[in-house]
């Protein structure tokens, strides 16, 4: 069955000026010639301490929160965006299909992303570099671009203050627009900002992204991250999000159990599925999820290895994806079938949101051609195993002692097949995939 998405046209930027076109500053942005008395919106979350099992990451109260987070903050802010014009190119007017097969890749054709995205300015080859600022980063957008700031709540209530100073001592996150969007709502999570941060896990940053997962409190408002040497293309710590209500076909892929932490957090094999790579779910509070997966990342940016993340399921689940697909490129072992594409395989991609550039690709879109470039991106078996041993080695403190987590010994009774629900069961105003 062929779907497409029903929206709203949106107005192609004004704003989106290379710097230097006129004289000064003139981008009221977010560096010391502009903050003085800038104000935004501030949304002060409350800290999620419990795990449910079956309503998402959630500990919160039935008390109703002063402003409707996803719905009437977050995307009600993109919209108004969108009419303002502050977008590169029309998101709305990307063609948009399932591919027909037992996976449901997602097609998409933004032949304008490709054209005006911003070019990578730094090495592929180095997982951690250091911040420049020379080079673009987000305090250089103008604060026109930024929706709100998002901070922990000091009161363990949820608060919202439509015009709040930024404290610049305490350098707030912000949650911006993706100028350069994939999808409706695409927004970036920017962790204390103006501390300059390189693309980089750390623990506060990531425990961060998941209490934005479970404020969202949507399966289809998804979060992700892709290290430097995985298609990351600023060197300047930031998370992606956006909604699309269709399953991501790796939500639906089969997992194999390996282990489960001390503190309760389930570490998975994931099976049948082009690329490989694990999943971490559970854990007694939101801390140690977030905690376990935070670590596992520092080890993998510490041994130089490229990784990707999905933060699925309002952040109950989290897929970490090492890849090598840009070694391979460097190295000449990537078909130029494949390369002629210019499909640079990210976390959206390989999670199954496949983003073509050129019409031909769409048009011929299949499971099996999104199957082999994705294909290329996963490590191999044996590589896999390595990288592993080197995240179990980093995690070993939450690892109870005597319990395997030898990946050769899964059990079949240990595979457990996922589902999504149907987002015909979701309520809500957002565009979603129709027949068409």
């Amino acid at each position: 069955m062929m779907l497409r998405i029903k929206r709203v046209p949106t107005v192609v930027s004004n704003y989106q000026k290379e710097e230097g076109e006129e004289g000064g500053c003139g981008r009221n942005c977010l560096r010391n010639c502009c903050l003085p008395g800038a104000k935004l919106p501030l949304y002060a979350f409350k800290r999620v301490n419990k795990v449910s099992c079956d309503k998402g990451l959630v500990d919160h109260e039935d008390k109703e929160a002063p402003v409707a987070f996803l719905d009437s903050l977050l995307l009600g802010e993109w919209e108004d965006r969108m009419q303002r014009g502050l977008f590169r190119y029309d998101v709305t007017a990307c063609e948009t299909k399932v591919i027909p097969g037992g996976y449901g890749f997602i097609a998409q054709l933004n032949e304008g992303r490709h054209l005006k995205k911003r070019p990578t300015e730094f090495r592929v080859d180095k997982v951690l570099q250091p911040f420049d600022e020379n080079k673009f980063n987000f305090t250089k957008v103008g604060q026109e671009e930024v929706l709100f700031q998002f901070e922990p709540s000091d009161n363990d209530e949820v608060q919202f203050w439509p015009s709040a100073p930024i404290d610049v001592k305490n350098s707030p996150s912000v949650v911006a627009i993706n100028v350069s969007p994939i999808e409706y709502g695409h927004v970036l999570l920017i962790p204390r900002i103006l501390e300059c941060l390189p693309q980089r896990i750390d623990r506060e940053s990531f425990l961060l992204a998941l209490h934005m997962a479970s404020e969202a409190g949507n399966p289809y408002f998804r979060l992700g991250y892709n290290s430097l040497g995985a298609f990351a293309t600023i060197n300047h710590l930031h998370f992606q999000a956006y909604y699309l209500a269709v399953p991501f076909p790796i939500e639906k892929a089969s997992t194999g159990k390996i282990t489960t932490t001390h503190c309760g957090v389930k570490i998975s094999n994931i099976l049948n599925y082009p690329v490989r790579g694990l999943v971490f779910e559970g854990g007694n509070t939101l801390e140690d999820l977030s905690n376990v997966v935070s670590d596992s990342c520092i080890c993998l940016q510490d041994n130089n290895i490229p990784y990707n993340i999905l933060i699925s399921d309002s952040g109950r689940r989290i897929f970490l994806f090492p890849q090598c697909y840009a070694e391979k490129q460097a190295l000449g072992e990537v078909s130029p079938e494949l390369l002629d594409t210019q499909v640079n395989p990210a976390v959206w991609e390989i999670s199954g949101h496949m983003v073509l550039k050129r019409k031909e690709d769409y048009e011929d879109a299949s499971e099996g051609n999104a199957w082999r470039l994705l294909a290329e991106v996963s490590l191999s078996e044996e590589r896999l195993e390595e990288v592993k041993d080197l995240i179990f080695e980093a995690i070993a403190c939450y690892i109870d002692d005597g319990k395997c987590v030898t990946p050769s010994l899964l059990k079949e009774s240990d595979v457990t097949p996922e589902s999504i629900e149907d987002p015909d069961t979701l309520t809500g105003s957002h565009p979603s995939m129709v027949p068409a």
